[in-house]
């Protein structure tokens, strides 16, 4: 490229700004359809989940759950000799899942779909202008905003400064600590929590509401608090950490009237993003907003438009991709379905997983919805009783009584999070519940509890 003159914007059909999964995927599809594309990213294309969320930690859950699993043959199939060693994991997750933390190849694979790359932090300027690091862009059809959210991390007296863990410095370990305090119960820090018990951390988890998952069914909120109790991890919910302190070995979490010590600290409160960075209040927007609205074609403004965790439908890769289908296919004036959020699932990947789909009970009683419930146990179903250890779950259904359908479920089990996509088809499609009755469910399958649930419905 040649140096550019003062003044001068490099023009562009389109402009993403931040290549997560949902950036890079929209980015290549515009450049694959003949636009002139520059992607920017300041840290690693591909965003956080091949480098630190999904992927990785899956890595490592996939492993720890072996452990757990070995552990039960004694119960199930004679005698077992476990022993956990961390190594292989880090050595994985480096080696397969994040390329050591280099995203050259992401970074090739854009620029082989014709796409022009740019490192560095991007500030929207003006309608359709962006600078970056000094140098300026102009998009003549569009900018896709993708920037996803980084750890959040609570202003409790003595943190600052100290060697604490986000998700990212826990997924980089390369060894199992002997002890760790999490401060958050919500999916994060419940996965990494057990995976490292499984390993042999001591761990001690500290929320400050009153039950883990709380966006979740309290059915499913207590159910993985027994197992995690019963798997000797430390459950302290209605517990708010009030100061921390770090001796250059340990640390020591001040909380609820007690001190919680442990080698290592992993806070896992949250997600958090910066729209004034963004400099969305050139385009007249809340920068104070945690998100930012759009319309079913997922722009926000004309001929700006924004996906993933910043449109506040969900922080899943899942939700991205999808929303970058719809803005890539608007973008390119091809025919697409808005978008729709009344079905989007969510995995827990704990062990039972916490599967969920649209509306919880709770949610549905506020919105002063018609509600009914019906709940099946896993260990009472035929496939549960004959898994028998590690058979922990449940399924809620939560129903619409005047229109006949589910607006929401809660799959939890062994296998939780793929039970749950048929639930997710019968929310998404507003099967009705007759239909799914009528249904014929296998014989003996983790899924057939969802018929047990159907028939406790009135």
């Amino acid at each position: 490229m040649t140096e550019q003159e003062p003044g001068m914007a490099e023009e562009a059909d389109a402009i993403v700004i931040g290549m997560g999964p949902g950036g890079e995927a929209a980015a290549a599809r515009l450049a694959e359809a003949g636009l002139s594309v520059i992607g920017i990213e300041k840290n690693l294309v591909g965003g956080e989940c091949p480098y630190y969320g999904c992927i990785p930690s899956k890595m490592m859950i996939r492993a720890a759950d072996s452990l757990a699993e070995a552990r039960r043959v004694p119960e199930l199939a004679g005698t077992a000799d476990v022993g956990a060693d961390f190594a292989p994991v880090a050595q994985r997750i480096r080696e397969e899942a994040t390329d050591d933390w280099d995203d050259t190849v992401a970074v090739e694979r854009f620029e082989k779909a014709g796409g022009r790359f740019v490192r560095g932090t991007a500030r929207i300027t003006g309608t359709r202008t962006v600078s970056v690091d000094g140098r300026d862009f102009h998009a003549s059809r569009a900018i896709l905003l993708n920037t996803g959210t980084d750890p959040a991390v609570p202003p409790i007296p003595g943190l600052a400064g100290t060697p604490y863990w986000t998700n990212r410095e826990a997924i980089a370990a390369t060894e199992a600590p002997d002890s760790l305090i999490v401060l958050g119960g919500g999916p994060i820090g419940l996965e990494l929590a057990q995976a490292f018990a499984r390993f042999g951390t001591r761990v001690e988890v500290i929320e400050a509401l009153q039950a883990l998952l709380p966006a979740e069914e309290p059915e499913a909120s207590g159910l993985i608090e027994d197992v995690l109790t019963g798997e000797g991890i430390g459950v302290h919910t209605g517990t708010r950490a009030e100061r921390i302190d770090h001796d250059g070995a340990s640390f020591a979490v001040e909380a609820g009237g007690r001190a919680y010590t442990g080698q290592r600290l992993l806070v896992a409160t949250g997600r958090r993003t910066d729209l004034d960075a963004l400099g969305l209040a050139s385009l007249g927007l809340d920068t104070g907003a945690r998100t930012v609205p759009t319309d079913e074609n997922l722009r926000m403004a004309e001929g700006v438009y924004a996906i993933g965790d910043i449109t506040g439908h969900g922080a899943f890769t899942h939700m991205s991709m999808y929303q970058a289908r719809i803005a890539a296919s608007h973008i390119l004036g091809e025919p697409t379905a808005g978008a729709e959020y009344h079905a989007v699932p969510r995995v827990t990947f704990t062990d039972p997983e916490v599967g969920a789909v649209g509306l919880t009970e709770r949610q549905a009683r506020e919105k002063g919805l018609p509600v009914a419930t019906a709940t099946a146990q896993i260990p009472s179903s035929a496939r549960g009783w004959i898994h028998k250890a590690g058979n922990q779950g449940l399924i809620k259904l939560v129903a619409d009584t005047e229109q006949g359908i589910l607006l929401g479920a809660t799959s939890a089990g062994p296998t939780g999070g793929e039970v749950l996509s048929m639930l997710t088809l019968a929310v998404h499609e507003r099967t009705p519940i007759r239909r799914l009755r009528e249904m014929i469910y296998a014989y003996p399958t983790f899924h057939r509890a969802v018929e047990d649930a159907l028939g406790k419905l009135p």
